[in-house]
C-alpha cells in the first residue's frame, strides 16, 4: 500500500486509485514526517524559493488554497510582515486543526474547498496553491481556478506550485509506490489551459529544485 493510500481520504472509495478522483490528507503528523524525509533537509529552502516566485510584499493579503499543515502559509507570513495577513484554506479538518495550532499571529485557517472559498470578490492581493491542485477532483479544478480569479483584486497575483515527476522512469516508479498515481502526473498536463481559461495572464513558469514546478500569473 502506497503512502498516498495511507494519508488520503478519497471522496469515492471505488476510485481510490484514480488520480482524478481527488481527496484530502487527514494525517498531518504523518504527512509532515514523510515530506521532511522526502525533501532531505531541503524543504524550507525549496518552499522559500516557491514563495518568492509569487512576489509577496509587506502588507499583502494572501490566500493559500489547499494549505495543508500551513507550511507555505507560515513562510509567507514572514514575507508579508505584521501588516499583512495569510489565510489558509483546506477541506481537511485535521489539516486545519494542525495549521491553526502552529499559526503565527498573522495567519488564520478556514475549513472549505478550493472550488467554494467563502470570501468576497477581490479580497486578496496574492493567491497561492502548492501541491494541492492534484487533490481537487478533476471536474472541480476549473471552478477552483475561477474562484481564485474571483477572490483576487485586479492586478493581483496567482502562484500555483505542483510536483513534477523525475525524468528517470525508475525514479518515477519508486515515487509512485509511495505516493500513488496522483503524483505521477506532468504538471503541464495537470494544469493544461485552466489558468488562462480562468482569465489569468501567465507571466512566468518554470522548474525549481526538489521536483517542483510553478506558474506565476496575474489577474488583469
Amino acid at each position: 500500500m502506497g503512502l498516498g493510500k495511507l494519508l488520503h481520504n478519497h471522496a469515492d472509495h471505488a476510485e481510490h486509485d484514480h488520480a482524478d478522483a481527488g481527496g484530502t490528507i487527514d494525517y498531518p503528523r504523518a504527512y509532515e514526517l514523510f515530506v521532511s524525509i522526502a525533501f532531505a533537509g531541503g524543504r524550507r529552502a525549496a518552499f522559500t524559493r516557491l514563495a518568492a516566485a509569487g512576489r509577496p510584499r509587506a502588507g499583502d493579503r494572501v490566500l493559500d488554497v489547499g494549505c495543508g499543515t500551513g507550511y507555505l502559509s507560515r513562510i509567507l507570513s514572514r514575507a508579508v510582515t505584521a501588516d499583512g495577513h495569510v489565510t489558509g484554506l483546506d477541506p481537511s479538518p485535521a489539516m486545519i486543526g494542525y495549521a491553526t495550532r502552529h499559526a503565527p499571529s498573522n495567519c488564520t485557517y478556514v475549513l472549505s474547498e478550493g472550488q467554494a472559498p467563502p470570501f468576497p470578490d477581490g479580497s486578496f492581493d496574492l493567491v497561492v496553491s502548492s501541491l494541492a491542485v492534484h487533490h481537487i477532483p478533476a471536474d472541480a479544478r476549473p471552478e477552483a481556478l475561477r474562484q481564485m480569479f474571483r477572490v483576487l483584486r485586479p492586478g493581483g497575483r496567482l502562484l500555483i506550485g505542483e510536483f513534477r515527476p523525475p525524468r528517470n522512469h525508475l525514479a518515477q516508479g519508486l515515487i509512485g509506490l509511495f505516493t500513488g498515481p496522483a503524483m505521477r502526473h506532468s504538471p503541464r498536463d495537470l494544469l493544461g489551459t485552466m489558468i488562462p481559461d480562468a482569465g489569468f495572464q501567465v507571466e512566468s513558469e518554470g522548474e525549481l529544485p526538489y521536483l517542483l514546478y510553478y506558474v506565476h500569473a496575474t489577474r488583469p
